[in-house]
């Protein structure tokens, strides 16, 4: 006993070796966490030293705090629980997708909560509702209860500590990117984790976001990157406008086809197949024009690869795991396919089969040039997945109605949902109509079965829509593609194409066009599209179709992001041309036709009413019962004279989307 005492006084009664010895051991388990093998961590240890001693240290200035505080034990324990909390999250995570934990993640923390019951059972979320309930109470205890640091804090000596730690900090940083241990730049999130260390990239996602100034920033430099023929807006406008006036055949409706965790499952070596998941879009790939998409992410990320299309950016340009559609393009409008086809008469549209609030897309989509956005609010007979996320087959409905809602041509981002993840690792179906042989673990072969009936939903989809197409009367292109590969326990070397970010495109339309295979980044896609369509509308379409063999491609590209959303748009003369649109969420009116009262019931007769249409009083949302497209039933009681102003509004579980008039 009196050793041990010996032992605490001499060693650990001292904050800095205290400090040293939590953050060393906390660094072992959050990395080994992120690798899910203590084996490979202590391989990460010996093989990158620096990098993990560098890693040790920002978790040892993070403890810094308490040299300035008498409640030393709170403060540990705080910071500890912090780090354990990203170590185990990420490790979490990880599980679920290849991409790692990342501040950006916070900033979708609402629209984590409202998934978490497609990949929790109750029990299990009471679970850890009841384990954060005690471990808040054991905080508040601990501060309450364990004694305070004795002795006199010498602060005028201790402020000059921490401060020497952060200077030290800095000069560490320097050290540790100019002799390689880390990197500013993260081509890839997952392999910078891995080599770079969770501390530092987990740090990296918060205070690194946004595109930095270029070097040399100017209007003589940004507008030096295009030729002047190019920059002449009024004479391409006025080209584009003459083609369309003499003739309106070379104006066709564009329908992108975003499809959820989509890939070719036939390229998983060593696997084989009791039938083919995806015929239809191996039929599209013999006829139509095909290639591989390179995106920016594995297993989650839908939103960048979408922005990437839509606005041909880099996301990889933003900071490292940055979500634009959460920071800039929430305040701020960018130039797209759709703003660009709108000055060329098209009317834009965006469909998705799942919440309109999900990546906060409700908002961001204005900013995007998009007149319509119709959301799963606004969509009726919807069939789920066993983990209920939304079938596909109802987009099919859904893209001819908005075919048929105006007199223009239509641009149509449809982004689909069925194939999300994760995937149950014990058996989901009965009878699945296509299985798989050749996976050796039985929780990883029954991912894949899951994930084998939801791709080939979202095939029997691409059938079904280009049947419809094939017999609509308008010239028609549609562009399919995945946005990312599914979160499936699977790495380069388990694929034919040894690339995790090799995703597959294919361009199919109701008219003749030539066939041409390229290999394309997603930020390209949509000025190939365009190209293909004679189209040359704006000035990221047209760097990517005339300077993609460009040495300074990249750079460039980068200056022009920087100064379309965070410069002086000097590209743009110093005023956007681009301002929100007003754009209506769902393309039918929802209408309240009249309010009847049956007994002591009251009842809403209109039209387009869904699953999701709520009575509303004074934007208070009433019980309501669906009892088909035309009529909703009261289940509470109000007021008789407030009964003339009840509406009816869209509703998700947390938020009213829009309200009737």
């Amino acid at each position: 006993m009196n050793k041990m005492k010996y032992t605490y006084e001499k060693y650990f009664h001292n904050a800095i070796a205290l400090c040293a010895l939590l953050s060393l051991t906390l660094n072992v388990i959050i990395e080994s966490l992120g690798r899910q093998s203590l084996e490979l961590c202590i391989g990460y240890v010996v093989h990158s030293p620096f990098t993990f001693f560098y890693n040790t240290f920002i978790i040892f200035m993070t403890f810094s705090i308490v040299y300035l505080v008498k409640r030393r034990i709170f403060v540990y324990v705080v910071v500890s629980l912090m780090w354990l909390a990203i170590g185990i999250t990420n490790g979490v995570i990880l599980g679920f997708r290849t991409t790692p934990f990342t501040m950006t993640d916070l900033s979708l923390f609402d629209d984590g909560l409202k998934v978490i019951p497609n990949y929790m059972s109750t029990t299990q979320i009471v679970l850890v509702l009841a384990a954060i309930f005690v471990l808040m109470l054991s905080l508040v205890l601990i501060f309450i209860f364990i004694p305070k640091y004795k002795q006199k804090i010498n602060y005028k000596k201790n402020v000059l500590g921490v401060l020497l730690i952060l200077l030290l900090m800095t000069g560490l940083t320097g050290t540790a990117i100019s002799e390689n241990w880390v990197s500013l730049a993260f081509g890839n999130l997952n392999y910078a984790y891995r080599d770079f260390g969770l501390p530092y990239c987990f740090a990296n996602t918060w205070l690194n976001t946004g595109i930095s100034k270029p070097n040399g920033y100017s209007k003589e430099e940004i507008l030096g990157i295009l030729n002047p023929n190019e920059l002449n807006g009024e004479l391409v406008a006025e080209a584009n406008s003459k083609e369309i006036t003499d003739s309106t055949t070379k104006k066709q409706n564009i329908i992108m086809v975003q499809l959820e965790s989509f890939f070719d499952p036939t390229t998983l070596k060593d696997v084989t197949f009791s039938g083919d998941p995806i015929p239809n879009f191996r039929m599209l790939q013999e006829i139509g024009s095909s290639g591989y998409m390179t995106v920016p992410s594995v297993g989650a990320g839908t939103a960048n690869t979408e922005l990437e299309v839509i606005s041909g950016m880099s996301t990889r340009l933003f900071g490292p795991g940055e979500y634009p559609y959460k920071s800039i393009l929430k305040d701020k409008t960018a130039e797209t396919m759709a703003y660009n086809l709108k000055n060329l008469g098209y009317s834009t549209h965006a469909i998705h089969n799942h919440r309109g609030d999900f990546y906060g897309r409700n908002i961001v989509f204005p900013n995007l040039g998009f007149d319509t956005f119709t959301s799963v609010e606004y969509m009726n007979n919807i069939t789920k997945t066993p983990k209920n996320f939304e079938q596909d087959k109802v987009l099919t409905g859904e893209i001819l109605s908005t075919l048929k809602s105006t007199d223009n041509k239509d641009f149509i981002y449809t982004i689909s949902v069925q194939g999300h993840g994760s995937y149950p690792t014990t058996k989901a179906y009965d009878n699945p109509e296509i299985t798989a042989s050749g996976i050796s673990t039985k929780s990883d072969a029954n991912a894949l079965e899951y994930y084998l009936q939801q791709v080939h939903g979202e095939d029997v989809f691409v059938g079904d829509l280009v049947e419809a197409i094939k017999n609509f009367d308008e010239d028609t292109i549609i562009v399919f593609y995945g946005d990312h590969l599914p979160p499936l326990n699977i790495s380069a070397n388990d694929l034919t194409t040894q690339d995790l970010y090799k995703e597959q495109y294919v361009m199919w339309s109701n008219f003749l066009m030539s066939e041409e295979g390229k290999d394309l980044y997603s930020y390209q896609l949509g000025a190939e599209v365009l190209n293909r369509l004679d189209i040359h509308e704006g000035y990221i379409t047209k760097y990517h179709q005339n300077h993609s063999d460009d040495t300074s491609y990249i750079a460039d590209l980068r200056a022009l992001q920087y100064d379309m959303l965070y410069g002086k748009g000097y590209i743009f003369d110093g005023i956007s041309p681009f301002a929100p649109t007003s754009m209506k969420l769902g393309i039918k009116d929802i209408k309240v036709d009249e309010v009847v009262k049956v007994g002591s019931k009251y009842y809403i007769k209109g039209e387009n009413f869904t699953l999701y249409s709520k009575i509303s009083l004074d934007e208070k949302v009433l019980k309501t019962i669906y009892l088909g497209p035309s009529i909703l039933g009261l289940l509470e009681d109000v007021n008789p004279n407030d009964v003339n102003k009840m509406k009816v509004s869209q509703v998700q579980k947390y938020s009213i989307l829009s309200t009737s008039e």
